[in-house]
């Protein structure tokens, strides 16, 4: 993959690889929030909307859409601002206007609300719409991903948290972790990939090699890790704190929050006690031998857990 230089000395790769990947879905773009967004959907019925973690892109539901068009719901993965095939945009990655960015969305798919499903960075900020935008999501489903308030807490406070997140510290330094990702075909993602991955579960070489191809895409790279940069910058900020408070309001529609047991990225016990910020219907499951990409890794039972919650007129029962 031939590739140029930056202004700011980053390579910039010769986009030969096509987020489009073929499949039974249709793919096209959006409008939302005043950018273009990429989007897969397959199946009618209710809408479901999906939304990628790092180091992915939409393609990491893939399986999940096909078992959500079998069980007649309407399932969209969206490719999140600065990734795929949306619009790289010189700012906006803050978890308010990416929040807006997938209500926005909602909207444009003419559906009066969705279920709202996130995993990782997606979950945070699916956690965040929720509160910002109620109305518009009917159920909410988060997977490797703790409550933005616990999230913040732990980063300050857990060491074994703070450990388990290095990268995001390495993520700080200006260019340089944009350098380190795209070096040898983006080695550095697949091994974030294998080694947040549970043993036994380790993703393929199709897998690993679409994610490193992925990230290669012009300036996603930067683009990635901006929110991550606005995470840790912002904890001190008056933007961040603002930003805190605000996610002080309750959750008020029935959540699933499903968290693999091994996770070495997002610790379970990070994740756990998330739910004394929702009002509502909560249910916790804790996926034993499951690593930080549980719908990858165990992607029949993701999907069965999913979809049973999805059908399930009484959500508080477990």
């Amino acid at each position: 993959m031939s590739s140029d230089r930056t202004p700011g000395g980053a390579h910039r790769s010769t986009d030969s690889f096509d987020p489009r990947i073929e499949g039974p879905w249709n793919h096209r773009d959006v409008s939302a929030n005043g950018g273009r967004f990429h989007i897969a959907e397959l199946g009618e019925g209710p809408l479901v909307l999906l939304v990628h973690g790092w180091p992915q892109f939409w393609w990491t539901w893939r399986h999940q859409l096909t078992a959500l068009a079998e069980a007649g719901f309407r399932a969209v993965a969206v490719d999140l601002r600065g990734v795929g095939g949306s619009d790289r945009t010189p700012r906006g990655y803050d978890p308010s206007n990416m929040a807006l960015d997938l209500t926005g969305i909602i909207r444009s798919l003419g559906a009066p609300n969705a279920a709202l499903v996130g995993h990782d960075l997606g979950g945070f900020l699916a956690w965040t719409a929720a509160v910002m935008r109620p109305a518009l999501v009917r159920r909410l489903a988060v997977a490797s991903s703790a409550h933005p308030r616990r999230y913040r807490r732990a980063l300050m406070t857990d060491r074994k948290q703070i450990t388990a997140a290095e990268h995001l510290l390495g993520f700080q330094r200006p260019w340089v972790p944009e350098r380190q990702l795209v070096a040898d075909d983006a080695a550095l993602v697949g091994e974030f990939l294998t080694d947040w991955t549970a043993p036994g579960h380790h993703p393929d070489e199709k897998a690993l090699l679409t994610y490193r191809h992925a990230m290669q895409l012009s300036n996603t790279r930067h683009c990635s890790i901006e929110p991550y940069r606005w995470l840790m910058r912002s904890m001190g900020r008056p933007d961040g704190l603002q930003y805190s408070r605000r996610m002080r309001r309750p959750v008020r529609v029935p959540t699933l929050h499903l968290h693999g047991a091994a996770d070495p990225v997002l610790l379970a016990r990070t994740a756990a006690g998330s739910g004394e910020y929702v009002e509502a219907p909560y249910r916790w499951r804790l996926l034993e031998g499951i690593g930080h990409f549980p719908q990858e890794e165990d992607p029949e039972g993701f999907s069965r857990e999913l979809v049973n919650w999805l059908r399930d007129p009484e959500p508080d029962r477990r």
